[in-house]
């Protein structure tokens, strides 16, 4: 039988939605390498891993554009409304936040050399970030999950996450402020590490922002919405 073109317009589109989830997929893997990567060069103190965490964040940048340029061209040229439109525009969306952790991770990376540049004993703290880091790491995971599965109950899950998170940034900054008045002489690393909690911690809330694309793109609907339904009922 014969394929008609509406049914090569459906095939095509479908195609290019993989490819979408796909290329958003690898920019994913791309940011929790960099994010686990760069707190592996904090601990050791390993340079040469933060200027490689560095580099790699071309790849994240390009796959941005890539994404970009097909979700212009799908909503072009395949014209897609209300699940599917709202499924591009949150790829584009999402693939926006994807760059932007992947330059918390860098950042990271950067803070390396300057919290090791000084031959002054180990601030504790540097082993409780890892911790938080892959808390953070783990909600960017999971919530590119549920984009790729259209999983709304999740991405609510992954949302709630980031109250933990933030209970975690907060215990790690009394902390370290607490050791920069005890410690008057390592106010310049603390102000590092002080950095790099924060940027975790905006990790988490970018992973929260996806969460809420994709909570609107399966259901229409926005995740606030039914977080105050909720507490009317």
């Amino acid at each position: 039988m014969a394929t008609t073109g509406h049914e090569h317009t459906v095939k095509a589109f479908d195609e290019d939605i993989k490819h979408l989830r796909a290329l958003i997929s690898q920019m994913g893997g791309l940011a929790e390498e960099a994010i686990r990567d760069a707190m592996i060069a904090l601990q050791r103190g390993d340079t040469k891993l933060a200027k490689e965490v560095r580099r790699k964040d071309k790849a994240i940048d390009a796959i941005e554009a890539e994404v970009e340029k097909l979700a212009v061209r799908v909503i072009a040229l395949r014209a897609p409304m209300a699940d599917d439109l709202r499924e591009v525009v949150a790829a584009l969306k999402i693939a926006a936040v994807i760059e932007r952790i992947g330059d918390y991770a860098k950042n990271i990376a950067k803070r390396t050399p300057l919290i090791h540049a000084s031959d002054g004993e180990r601030i504790e703290a540097i082993s409780l970030l890892p911790a938080m880091a892959q808390m953070a790491g783990d909600m960017v995971h999971d919530v590119l999950d549920a984009f790729s599965a259209r999983d709304a109950e999740a991405a609510i899950r992954v949302s709630e996450r980031d109250a933990r998170l933030d209970d975690f940034y907060d215990s790690i900054f009394r902390t370290l402020v607490t050791y920069m008045v005890e410690n008057p002489r390592t106010i310049s690393e603390v102000a590092h590490l002080l950095f790099v909690a924060k940027n975790i911690e905006r990790i988490g809330d970018h992973a929260t922002n996806v969460a809420e694309m994709v909570y609107f793109a399966a259901t229409g609907q926005y995740l606030a919405d039914r977080d105050t339904d909720t507490a009317e009922n």
